[in-house]
């Protein structure tokens, strides 16, 4: 039932979508000749940050950079656990100077933040997960950046390896939903990941929730689980479905204009591990 789930208060770190747009394309799901609305999508993200403070959680800001139009993609710029962060090395050009701004708040925040040799792409490929971090590789986070974040952090790092280019990060195909009887427990989509990582997140989650692909497209793996509310796309019908029948509270919030980008409710929310 939803009352034996606990939430635990969380502290995000967003980015105001002032310079958004699709300039570019990195994933398959960006066309630069599709336009975006930047007015819907300063509202939908407006909503998101609405949705996080009204359910008690902290939300901090870093200031935008004009050109870097995916620097609203918070999460993608580091990963943070007890107060050390290893920063990123985007693997596009494009997107390779949108560091410096995330290192300088974390630095100027008190944290102690490690600069990778390796590519790597903050939380859209590390994942925390209670006692280790599952890690994803195949499209951009190189497995060297997974054995450096295991020497920076000090935590054990699960590789996996993901196949389907629309789910190029693996904050689109996995996320972490809280403790279920002392352990952690998550929601995938296991076509996203070769048959060995299938296997691996099989052993270590038999209980995990399961998206259908529609769930899947629709960005309802990118989101955020506090322990007891989901922030979720409100596209993922079926997994919205599942996560009420788990006893999660499901919280819709509508970021279809980032899905134009490849993003969308994670995409947009770093969380900070102090």
């Amino acid at each position: 039932m939803p009352e034996s789930r606990v939430p635990r208060r969380r502290r995000f770190l967003v980015c105001e979508p002032r310079h958004f747009a699709v300039q570019y394309a990195i994933n398959p799901w960006m066309h630069p000749d599709r336009p975006v609305d930047v007015g819907r999508a300063q509202a939908q993200w407006k909503a998101l940050v609405d949705a996080y403070r009204a359910h008690g959680h902290t939300v901090e800001t870093v200031e935008p950079v004009p050109g870097l139009p995916d620097m609203v993609f918070a999460a993608n710029a580091a990963v943070s656990v007890g107060g050390r962060v290893f920063g990123s090395l985007f693997k596009a050009p494009e997107r390779r100077r949108e560091s410096l701004p995330y290192d300088t708040w974390f630095k100027s925040a008190g944290f102690d933040v490690y600069r990778p040799e390796s590519l790597c792409e903050g939380e859209g490929d590390f994942v925390p997960a209670g006692r280790w971090i599952l890690a994803g590789t195949g499209f951009r986070t190189t497995r060297a950046a997974h054995q450096e974040a295991q020497e920076y952090l000090g935590v054990a790092v699960i590789g996996l390896t993901l196949v389907d280019p629309y789910f190029y990060h693996l904050d689109t195909a996995l996320f972490v939903l809280g403790d279920e009887d002392g352990a952690q427990n998550i929601a995938y989509y296991p076509e996203a990941f070769s048959p060995g990582s299938r296997e691996v997140l099989a052993r270590l989650y038999p209980d995990a929730v399961i998206a259908t692909r529609e769930d899947a497209m629709a960005f309802g793996l990118n989101s955020v689980s506090d322990g007891r509310h989901v922030f979720v796309s409100p596209g993922a019908t079926a997994l919205i479905d599942q996560l009420a029948d788990r006893g999660y509270v499901p919280v819709p919030v509508d970021l279809s204009e980032f899905h134009k980008a490849g993003g969308g409710i994670k995409c947009c929310t770093q969380e900070i591990r102090s």
